[in-house]
């Protein structure tokens, strides 16, 4: 028998400020970016009756959203409203809790909506993540040991699982460049993309080193903006005026980690559980995807999801890489929009953003095959995942 919630709701609005150095509030951003996705589904600012809200890192930090931006917004007649963050996780889940609360009939219309504006004027985008207020991974007293060692921020605890993946499995650094540069390809074709210069697999080679194994070019943009997304009933969706993207299935993983060795979270992830859960409802598996939306804020998290789902056994996601299959002309057009590499750095939006695009078949010159659409997201160190499948037919 179908999973109950199998195509019982379908995102029918979708709303994007212009990315990068913007320099605007988190309120501002979005407020614009809702009110394109009202008009986008064709509805009216009363016809909303659920918020679901994502601050960013600037959420953390001071001048992210609050649950105040309901009355910033002027809405006045919600039934659902949450502030969330699972990190970069959170487009998804808020996504699935939008499904949810419309199969319990607790709401009709909801808006799910993130804002961040980390870049001042001035400063460099590494500094908009650097600062030891804006990094929980920077303890002191005992737990400092880390951070004496060398190990805080994001990147450290990346580098370090690629290293494991490629001591482990003979990963080789022309895996994750060959991610890179067929991301940049498919940035190229997109105009909403900060960075649309094509790069070859020498310039991904010459870029310098964050952590090794980590050159630049492994690492996600920095980006002010905001997205939101409109989540509605099947049934009233294939009467508004965009196409609508169905939600078939979705799925969490969180598998925490113990800090102790035998932990194998860099190359074992919450995706796999998050998969079951989700291929399952769907009643669909790795063979049956036409295209993949994978959280991307290191090349290595492309390779170790496409892995965790199944795509190729544990160990071989570089060799399955080799051969362009996720760029323009590929098998498996992955991330076609740029994704967090290349295109701009909106958490878990980046990619929910590009599958509604892909989903409606907007996609331009970039547009790929879109029965199946696989999406995303990743947050902490590999910590908390989450995950849609949605596709422009219904259930």
């Amino acid at each position: 028998m179908p999973h109950p919630l199998r195509g019982a709701a379908a995102i029918t609005g979708l709303g994007m400020t212009p990315m990068g150095r913007i320099y605007k509030s988190t309120s501002e951003l979005a407020a614009e970016a809702v009110a394109k996705a009202i008009t986008d589904a064709g509805l009216k600012k009363d016809d909303i009756d659920g918020l679901l809200i994502n601050a960013g890192i600037t959420g953390t930090t001071g001048g992210g959203l609050t649950l105040g931006l309901q009355n910033y917004l002027g809405l006045r007649n919600l039934r659902l409203l949450n502030h969330m963050n699972a990190a970069g996780s959170t487009a998804a889940q808020m996504v699935q809790y939008a499904t949810m609360a419309i199969h319990a009939d607790m709401a009709t219309h909801v808006v799910c909506v993130f804002a961040d504006a980390p870049l001042k004027e001035g400063t460099s985008a590494g500094a908009a993540y650097g600062g030891a207020a804006r990094n929980p991974q920077r303890p002191r007293g005992m737990a400092g040991l880390y951070a004496a060692a060398g190990y805080f921020g994001a990147n450290t605890p990346y580098a370090l699982a690629a290293r494991r993946h490629m001591a482990l499995y003979g990963t080789k650094q022309d895996h994750l460049g060959i991610i890179a540069v067929g991301q940049r390809q498919w940035a190229t074709m997109n105009p909403l993309a900060q960075m649309r210069e094509p790069i070859t697999l020498e310039d991904y080679h010459a870029s310098r080193w964050i952590i090794e194994p980590l050159h630049l070019l492994d690492c996600c943009l920095v980006s002010n903006g905001a997205v939101a997304v409109i989540v509605s009933p099947a049934e009233r969706a294939k009467d508004m005026p965009q196409p609508p993207v169905y939600i078939h299935g979705m799925g969490q993983g969180h598998p925490g980690d113990s800090g102790r060795a035998g932990s194998d979270w860099e190359t074992e992830t919450g995706a796999k559980f998050a998969a079951e859960t989700a291929y399952r409802m769907a009643g669909v598996g790795p063979a049956d995807f036409t295209q993949c939306q994978i959280y991307d804020c290191y090349t290595y998290t492309v390779l170790v999801t496409l892995e965790d789902y199944g795509f190729c056994k544990k160990g071989e996601g570089g060799p399955f890489v080799e051969d362009g299959k996720l760029g323009p002309g590929g098998s498996l057009p992955t991330n076609t929009g740029g994704g967090e590499l290349s295109a701009y750095y909106m958490w878990g939006m980046t990619p929910l953003s590009e599958a509604v695009i892909q989903g409606r078949g907007h996609g331009g010159e970039r547009q790929a095959k879109n029965d199946l659409i696989l999406v995303t997201g990743n947050g902490g160190s590999l910590s908390y995942h989450a995950c849609l499948i949605l596709s422009p037919h219904p259930a």
